[in-house]
């Protein structure tokens, strides 16, 4: 009897888990652009960002680790890497500046308390 009922809470746990939804991939048309939202396979959001209608990368773009923790934010125009780039590295935060789709500047910023402290010489 008790071999039944141990069977019987495996059997539903395991059936519960798999019956939970996993997210797909959401594109929405929002005007000139198309917003995306991906997802890793556990449900977190993996990234968020747009697109053009020729399928280029356009605007702010984020990602985040299959915990939820951002991991980059960049900025795109038209498929082009452009602006000011942030990638969040445990307790460092690099600033990446871009400018004509190359590494104009490179900073490393450690994260402190509140503080953001500066590794430049």
């Amino acid at each position: 009897m008790k071999k039944i009922i141990f069977i019987l809470v495996a059997f539903l746990g395991v059936s519960t888990m798999y019956a939970q939804e996993i997210k797909k991939n959401k594109f929405v048309a929002n005007g000139d652009l198309i917003e995306a939202t991906l997802y890793h396979d556990n449900g977190q959001i993996a990234q968020t960002g747009f697109y053009t209608k020729s399928n280029k990368l356009q605007g702010d773009w984020k990602s985040f680790d299959a915990n939820g923790n951002k991991l980059a934010k960049a900025l795109y125009e038209n498929g082009k890497k452009v602006g000011t780039w942030f990638f969040y590295q445990g307790e460092n935060l690099k600033e990446v500046v871009y400018k004509e789709q190359n590494i104009a500047q490179v900073r490393t910023w450690e994260i402190k308390d509140t503080r953001v402290v500066s590794n430049l010489p």
